[in-house]
């Protein structure tokens, strides 16, 4: 079957938003979504790109309606959990490093889940290198394990990878998913994913 990819940063809303879609995309499709992490702030200088929030500054109007239009896809989807980081915009290296370690160390959807939590459920400062420790524990993972291994060589030359990988792919920030070699940009993107998957795998 074709492979559904999901290109993400901690440090998207959008993202979040559409991490709590995928579940019943996968549940209606069959299809499993392969998630890669990168980091959002090289894929930016990357793609010579940057945040809604500095690129629509002097445009009030259209910041409005981003506003706008994530209430109502927070509406349309019962996303009751999702509120507003108040430490936004929050530096993700250390946590989007984390994110290559669970895989390595085997417990990447429970650390998903549990910093995608933390960041759009419960406006932790997901920068604070004290904050994510505790939060980890909490959540029942083995932040000393997590923290030593996002450390490592390896690790850091990975996230580095997937970014650039990201990029020579034609991606210019977070939601992006790939169904096969076709690419899509943003949640609201979602039920065109969806179609493609269902159109790649008759």
């Amino acid at each position: 079957m074709t492979q559904a990819q999901f290109l993400f940063d901690f440090g998207s809303p959008n993202a979040y938003l559409s991490h709590k879609i995928i579940p019943q995309i996968e549940a209606r499709t069959g299809v499993r979504f392969a998630y890669q992490p990168v980091l959002l702030g090289g894929l930016f200088k990357l793609a010579n790109n940057r945040s809604p929030v500095e690129a629509y500054a002097e445009i009030p109007l259209k910041l409005a309606y981003e506003r706008m239009e994530m209430q109502r896809f927070i509406a349309r989807h019962g996303l009751t959990a999702f509120r507003s980081n108040t430490h936004f915009p929050v530096n993700t290296l250390q946590i989007m490093r984390g994110a290559v370690a669970a895989q390595r160390l085997g417990c990447f959807e429970r650390y998903v889940d549990t910093v995608y939590a933390c960041m759009w459920e419960r406006s932790c400062n997901m920068a604070d290198p004290a904050v994510i420790a505790a939060e980890l524990s909490a959540a029942g993972l083995d932040a000393q394990a997590l923290i030593a291994t996002s450390q490592d060589a390896e690790v850091k030359q990975q996230l580095l990878a997937n970014t650039q990988e990201a990029h020579g792919r034609g991606a210019f920030g977070s939601p992006t998913f790939f169904v096969g070699t076709q690419m899509f940009f943003g949640k609201d993107k979602l039920r065109d994913v969806e179609d493609e998957i269902l159109a790649q795998n008759v």
